[in-house]
């Protein structure tokens, strides 16, 4: 089972919008492949991610969630062959250190503030003092961008000292937001109505096929 964690102990940078876009990417790709079993999970307490599945229509690539059980901790279903994994903000400490052992990888979305940037630096900096962490492919996502402005040039001479692959720049549009209110992700619409955003995404699509090869 691959393990693909979203994280960042910065709470509001976008980790629910990627961590259902990412299995739903899994997803549409795995529909011909009936050995392909995608699940997304929530270890945030608000549980946004399982929230999120309840509203998904029926008939699309699907999508589990935990495995709950009464008196067992949750777990992946059985036969899952990808998990992304939602994390909550503060995420430290022995939670993240397990989290981390179980993941092949770890995507940090990022927004262009002050704030995001100091609290991803530190971040990014306890990750690679990890000893969990080692062999385990980390890059940044920067979410919410405009290039337009002073933040967006902030972020981008931020990122490009970090050392780590960034993934992509995605815009700031109210695509995520009006389709994660109905259960649904990039990959669930016609290709023509978020043709700009698929298009950032390629990118993205190109990494997770390079962690399984």
């Amino acid at each position: 089972m691959r393990v693909i964690m979203v994280a960042n102990p910065k709470g509001g940078v976008g980790k629910s919008t990627l961590s259902t876009n990412l299995a739903g990417h899994l997803a549409w790709r795995g529909a011909s492949d009936a050995s392909t079993r995608v699940m997304l999970g929530d270890v945030d307490r608000q549980q946004s991610a399982r929230m999120w599945l309840s509203l998904r229509p029926v008939g699309l690539p699907r999508i589990a969630g935990w495995d709950l059980e009464p008196g067992q901790p949750a777990r992946p279903p059985k036969g899952t062959t990808h998990a992304v994994i939602d994390t909550p903000a503060g995420l430290h400490g022995d939670k993240l250190r397990g989290l981390v052992k179980l993941a092949h990888a770890v995507i940090v979305p990022l927004q262009p503030s002050i704030f995001d940037i100091l609290a991803t630096r530190a971040f990014l900096q306890t990750l690679a003092e990890l000893k969990a962490a080692k062999g385990v492919q980390v890059a940044v996502i920067a979410m919410r961008i405009d290039p337009r402005t002073r933040s967006a040039e902030q972020l981008e001479r931020f990122t490009d000292g970090l050392g780590l692959p960034v993934l992509a720049h995605l815009r700031d549009t109210q695509n995520y937001v009006q389709l994660a209110a109905h259960g649904l992700t990039l990959y669930d619409v016609p290709e023509t109505r978020v043709a700009k955003d698929r298009q950032q995404w390629l990118p993205i699509e190109r990494w997770l096929r390079l962690l399984e090869a």
